[in-house]
């Protein structure tokens, strides 16, 4: 598994990339009913690579993560999504809340599978 510091850093750059590759295609985007559900679910993107680089950058300097790090990708992500489409932000809003779900469906079974772990290891000892 990747370290956090270098999930972090990956996870900004794919940012930086999604957000450029975003803004450059900005009218694209706008152009269909079909183009703007998809500039939100890009911009659903940006909302998940900026949770994962603010919880590995809290992870590292020792901070407890919480749903303030939602609220402010939640944010930007909408804020993006609003350079391209009105509609973007609430296909955005849509696709960040199912990816959320996901990921913490997914962290919950990778928890308690760690938990699982750490039990059978200690009654060995």
């Amino acid at each position: 598994m990747a370290g956090s510091g270098s999930s972090m850093l990956y996870s900004f750059l794919l940012f930086t990339v999604i957000l450029s590759l975003q803004e450059m295609y900005r009218g694209k985007l706008a152009s269909s009913e079909l183009y703007t559900i998809l500039g939100g679910f890009t911009s659903s993107l940006l909302f998940l690579v900026l949770l994962t680089f603010i919880g590995n950058l809290q992870e590292t300097i020792g901070a407890r993560t919480g749903w303030g790090a939602v609220i402010v990708a939640e944010a930007v992500a909408l804020i993006a999504a609003s350079t391209v489409h009105r509609v973007c932000i609430t296909t955005c809003f849509l696709f960040s809340a199912g990816l959320l779900y996901e990921v913490n469906k997914i962290s919950g079974s990778a928890i308690s599978t760690s938990d699982s772990r750490t039990k059978k290891q200690s009654g060995r000892a």
